[in-house]
């Protein structure tokens, strides 16, 4: 009885164990589905069908890949509103994010006369401190403003070619704004002339180093024209200009038109500049044009507003008064009329007349008459100020009863002379006649505005001048390759020859030097590499150092010699690219050489076999434990 009761005791226990463990697993299970399909739900209608959910008792596991951080903070956010946080287990991953881009390096360099101002975004590697010592080396230090930042990110490709080349390119630019960027520079400037402009861009252009891109814009004021003038001749039939003003582009158009309907022939150039008498230049020069194409030849000179019409000998005197009456009728308020009529005149008279000649060579012959003592010295030192005490020659004499304006119309003569390359000046007391070649495209326009300022109104002055391409110093400037094969006539008279085993250039090499460098100073800013080369005698490494040494010695028997070499480099290249076999004395002379080759963009493997060959004399050095052989 007593073993009964103990037994029906223990079996209640252990039933109503099983009962609870039952029930606690029960719950457990509940609690799990419960928790992970509420979570599960909750993350569905957030639109989060990456993120993987899984239960296990109280706690919440969250896996999966999330787009990015903030994807997977919503997540835990809405596992959080189901079930306590402090259950929640975060085992997500974030897909990798790409690198952050570098931002793009670009810089504005503004220079005008009050300083030069930078600002941009660099990277830290840009050596920011050479830079500015440049400009304060430029302006000064007062008159730099520095508004750079930087940026620890690596130099794009390109970008430090295209700083370096800013800074070079606002030196030169006393009015710019320059824009660089990574393989790009915009420059936009003010030049004095049109000339500058033309200097400018062709010095930029050739300094730019190979592959960068270089946009210019340069502009070239219109020049200030005192007295305005405009002179136009019709002989034989044919008319043409000595010099033609105008205010606008469309009174150019109107002139010229005018001209070819007097005849005048191709080429015609009228120059647009500021000083203009009145808005109706262009119609007042139309009509005395026309008039003088009516009259049937003589000249039609125009300074500011006072107007010279002389018709050629042996015009009809009726209409030549028909015609310049309607002219003086019909011209423009402002404009005042002077014409004449000239008489023939006997050509044996023999007038006094002063001649002055300029000769290809620069050499000057001072001839005819001339006033008094004084006015033979004052044109004695004025042309030898002009064209160089050693290259005038004085034969004038002294006579009496000259014009009273003859010291000015002589000196008048000389001046207009200084703009010729070559030609003759005569000067008589009804006439100034200049006459010549010139490089300078403005020539005869100049010299019609300084006779016509000078010699006064109503005076007569002829000008045939001709403008030769060959002859102007900015069309007549070699190109990179012309120099590249005028210095390889140079070296291929003259070699250039180094002392044996050292880098020294001989003595007996020096007027080559000279001459290369004279050639070069012609030439810009042309981007050349000068490359040394040896024979296979003695060690590789020694050899190409060597080569490079005397690579070096020949830039800086350049710079020595003032020119500019900042677009040059030396580079040594020992044994490599033998133009011979080095099996013989010749063969080896013939490989100790220095070349010169322009450095081009995106130089091919064939453009690379091409360039200057100086075979110059040298000599290559053997193994350090053997003696040294020399070469001749």
């Amino acid at each position: 009885m007593r073993l009964s009761a103990l037994l029906i005791i223990a079996f209640t226990f252990f039933f109503a164990a099983g009962a609870s463990l039952v029930a606690a697993n029960f719950s457990v299970t509940l609690i799990e589905e419960s928790s992970e399909i509420g979570v599960r739900n909750v993350l569905d209608d957030k639109a989060m069908p990456w993120a993987e959910v899984e239960a296990d008792g109280l706690k919440v596991t969250l896996s999966g890949t999330a787009p990015n951080e903030v994807m997977r903070f919503n997540a835990l956010t809405a596992a959080g509103s189901v079930v306590d946080a402090a259950r929640i287990i975060d085992q997500m991953e974030v897909v990798a994010q790409a690198a952050i881009a570098a931002p793009k390096f670009s810089a504005e360099i503004l220079r005008n006369d009050s300083g030069v101002s930078i600002i941009g975004l660099i990277p830290t590697t840009t050596d920011r401190d050479a830079a500015n010592a440049r400009f304060n080396a430029l302006v000064g230090r007062e008159n730099v403003a520095d508004l750079l930042e930087s940026a620890n990110y690596p130099s794009p490709d390109g970008w430090e070619d295209a700083f370096a080349f800013a800074i070079s390119a606002i030196e030169k630019l006393p009015r710019a704004k320059i824009s660089a960027s990574a393989g790009r520079v915009s420059i936009t400037a003010i030049s004095d002339s049109p000339e500058a402009k033309a200097r400018l861009e062709t010095l930029l252009t050739r300094s730019a180093p190979p592959g960068l891109n270089v946009t210019l814009d340069i502009a070239a004021p219109r020049p200030v024209i005192t007295p305005f003038t405009l002179r136009f001749q019709i002989r034989d039939g044919t008319g043409g200009f000595d010099a033609c003003s105008a205010d606008t582009d469309k009174a150019s158009l109107r002139i010229l038109n005018a001209a070819k309907a007097a005849g005048a022939t191709e080429p015609l150039r009228c120059t647009v500049g500021l000083g203009v008498p009145s808005p109706r230049w262009a119609e007042a020069v139309d009509k005395a044009i026309a008039a003088l194409a009516k009259i049937g030849g003589g000249s039609v000179t125009f300074a500011d507003a006072d107007i010279s019409l002389v018709a050629a000998e042996g015009t009809d005197q009726a209409l030549f008064d028909r015609v310049v009456g309607e002219l003086e009728t019909s011209l423009p308020d402002v404009f005042v009329l002077d014409s004449r009529l000239p008489k023939e005149v006997d050509p044996n008279a023999g007038p006094p007349e002063f001649v002055a000649t300029l000769s290809p060579e620069g050499q000057v012959q001072l001839r005819g008459r001339l006033s008094d003592d004084a006015l033979r010295n004052l044109a004695d030192s004025y042309a030898k100020a002009s064209f160089g005490s050693k290259n005038v020659y004085t034969a004038a004499r002294v006579v009496e009863n000259l014009p009273a304006d003859w010291p000015t119309r002589v000196l008048s003569a000389l001046d207009a002379l200084s703009k010729l390359s070559n030609g003759t000046v005569i000067v008589t007391p009804d006439n100034v006649s200049v006459s010549g070649n010139t490089g300078n495209p403005d020539a005869g326009s100049q010299i019609a505005t300084l006779l016509a300022g000078k010699l006064g109104e109503g005076q007569d002055y002829d000008i045939a001048v001709v403008y030769q391409e060959k002859l102007d110093p900015v069309l007549g400037l070699p190109t990179p390759e012309e120099c590249e094969s005028q210095i390889g006539d140079i070296v291929a008279a003259g070699k250039i020859n180094f002392e044996p085993g050292s880098a020294t250039i001989d003595a007996s090499a020096l007027g080559t030097m000279d001459s290369i460098a004279e050639l070069l100073k012609t030439c810009g800013d042309v981007a050349l590499e000068i490359q040394g080369y040896t024979d296979s005698q003695g060690r590789e490494e020694m050899n190409l150092a060597l080569s490079q040494s005397r690579a070096e010695s020949v830039l800086n028997e350049l710079r020595a010699r003032r020119v500019l070499t900042g677009s040059f480099i030396a580079k040594g290249f020992g044994e490599e690219s033998p133009v011979a076999a080095n099996d013989t004395e010749e063969g080896r002379e013939a490989n100790r050489r220095i070349e010169f080759k322009l450095i081009r963009p995106e130089l091919s493997a064939q453009d690379n076999e091409t360039g200057l060959e100086n075979a110059t004399e040298t000599s290559d050095i053997d193994g350090s434990s053997e003696p040294t052989q020399e070469g001749n």
